[in-house]
């Protein structure tokens, strides 16, 4: 079965911005692209108003899709480009698109003033509890992926020849990697990621002194030091075989003491697309996303993908 991109749409500039994305990576990837409008059926008593009846509602839903769609099509022609609306709750319908998805995009909003951006319930909910990857877009963030490897001429990460671009100056996609726990779903997502838009990787681990050495105290420079080698060393040992795996890819290093969100958060402003881990947690306290992913989602300038893994 050919899995498709597919994006969830709510009409905002978020969420065509992450149509926009995922239209490119549709086409990056060679697959077909899915968009899904999720219409919530209207409680009782506002059917009874005349302009939030349930008929309005749902045209006005179509539309979204209709318009879409069209747009994606007028922008990257020849694209296999699907359009479904489904019917409950947004979470769980999203959560069930993504399961026969490559991929799900969706967007969030800028806050206004603050540093950081909304996800809201919705995309939280799905980030937590989708088996596949997620992907986060806010308005006008995809161009920094678009810009990933492609000269300024070309928006879909090709030359003119349809090669992907080793343009100089790409920005890169950035991997936050824990090394106590690498999976290779996620490393395997960040490099194939990585290939397709012709840039290097650039590998982000934070790292903090074991809690038993010191607490509260400061950490004696020599011992930082052999952390510090030991952590990179580690590093190192997880990336080589994906180096032989990926040759073409250019792997750029990063083991650093200090808050691993913060670092992400920091490389974000030079990245294309942003990629982390989630573990998924069989707690009876429900899914959850993480510190790491949590603060990524939330203060990330580029594209950020959760891959979801054991």
């Amino acid at each position: 079965m050919t899995r498709p991109v597919t994006v969830g749409l709510d009409g905002s500039p978020e969420s065509r911005a992450a149509a926009e994305w995922a239209a490119g990576e549709a086409r990056r990837l060679g697959l077909p692209l899915k968009l899904v409008q999720v219409w919530e059926p209207v409680p009782d008593p506002m059917v009874q108003a005349p302009m939030l009846g349930t008929e309005v509602h749902q045209h006005w839903t179509e539309r979204i899709l209709r318009e879409v769609a069209e747009g994606v099509r007028e922008s990257h022609p020849g694209l296999d480009v699907s359009t479904e609306q489904l019917s409950g709750r947004p979470a769980d319908v999203l959560v069930s698109a993504a399961e026969d998805a490559e991929l799900l995009a969706l967007g969030s909003r800028g806050l206004s003033g603050i540093g950081g951006f909304v996800i809201g319930s919705v995309g939280l909910s799905v980030v937590a509890h989708a088996g596949r990857p997620v992907v986060l877009v806010r308005a006008g963030a995809q161009a920094a992926d678009v810009r990933a490897g492609a000269p300024a001429a070309d928006p879909h990460g090709t030359d003119p020849a349809g090669a992907p671009s080793t343009a100089k100056g790409a920005r890169p996609v950035v991997l936050g990697l824990d090394t106590d726990g690498p999976d290779d779903r996620l490393i395997e997502f960040a490099f194939a990621a990585a290939a397709r838009r012709g840039t290097s990787l650039r590998v982000v681990h934070g790292w903090n002194p074991p809690p038993y050495y010191a607490y509260g105290l400061a950490v004696d420079p020599a011992l930082q030091t052999d952390l510090a080698r030991g952590a990179s060393a580690r590093l190192t040992e997880i990336l080589n075989p994906w180096r032989t795996k990926f040759p073409e890819v250019r792997v750029i290093e990063e083991s650093r003491y200090g808050n691993p969100g913060t670092h992400l958060v920091d490389a974000s402003g030079e990245a294309c697309l942003l990629v982390v881990g989630r573990r998924v947690r069989r707690s009876p306290l429900g899914a959850r996303i993480g510190s790491v992913a949590h603060a990524v989602l939330h203060h990330s300038t580029a594209p950020v993908a959760v891959v979801p893994h054991d």
